[in-house]
């Protein structure tokens, strides 16, 4: 009668535990937009001189982020973030690839990018275009960028700050709103390093 009692006990008890409901997923830090239907593709030139897609990137996690290098503030702290994260992935920084759009093609020329973006971790790329290719490329992932002063050279660009990361399969899967920092940036890409 004992070892019925028991059975039973390890049978109820393996039932309960089954009742924790559907696995909810990774337990991301920043906001998931797995399934999102923009922010499919880039084809831009990089501060080498090399036209860029999304597709290249497969089987790393990509970053990608819009900028300009006269940027006062939020762009370098976010690339020096970025290196952070890099720097404390060890090895596994070489399945990551942080990709700096430009949205002042005006300025930001193939050598500025290439003095700028580097100097924050030699394996981030500087993406440019002309400002056809930049419209083009900030409409697909709903970036907002506006000139503001009228002075040749002398001006700031509004945009929008925000960091949208890929999985190594090229999926689309998070957004980082500025100063979200870089734990939790680290996290998250190590989640997907992982396979989440």
């Amino acid at each position: 009668m004992k070892t019925i009692a028991a059975g039973l006990l390890l049978l109820l008890a393996a039932l309960v535990g089954g009742c924790g409901g559907p696995d909810k997923g990774p337990a991301f830090e920043l906001t998931d937009i797995t399934g999102a239907d923009f922010g499919r593709d880039i084809r831009l030139t990089d501060h080498t001189g090399k036209p860029r897609s999304l597709a290249e990137f497969k089987g790393k996690v990509v970053v990608v982020f819009f900028g300009y290098t006269h940027c006062p503030d939020v762009c370098p702290v976010t690339l020096a973030e970025l290196a952070m994260v890099a720097k404390e992935l060890g090895p596994d920084a070489g399945r990551m690839q942080a990709l700096f759009i430009t949205v002042d093609p005006e300025r930001d020329t193939r050598e500025v990018l290439a003095k700028y973006v580097p100097a924050f971790n030699p394996s981030f790329l500087g993406l440019y275009g002309d400002m056809d290719a930049t419209l083009r490329t900030a409409k697909e992932f709903k970036v907002y960028f506006h000139k503001q002063g009228a002075k040749a050279g002398e001006y700031t660009v509004d945009h929008s700050a925000g960091t949208y990361i890929y999985d190594p399969q090229g999926r689309l899967r998070l957004f980082a709103s500025y100063g979200q920092g870089a734990p939790k940036l680290l996290h998250d890409i190590r989640l997907l390093l992982q396979g989440a």
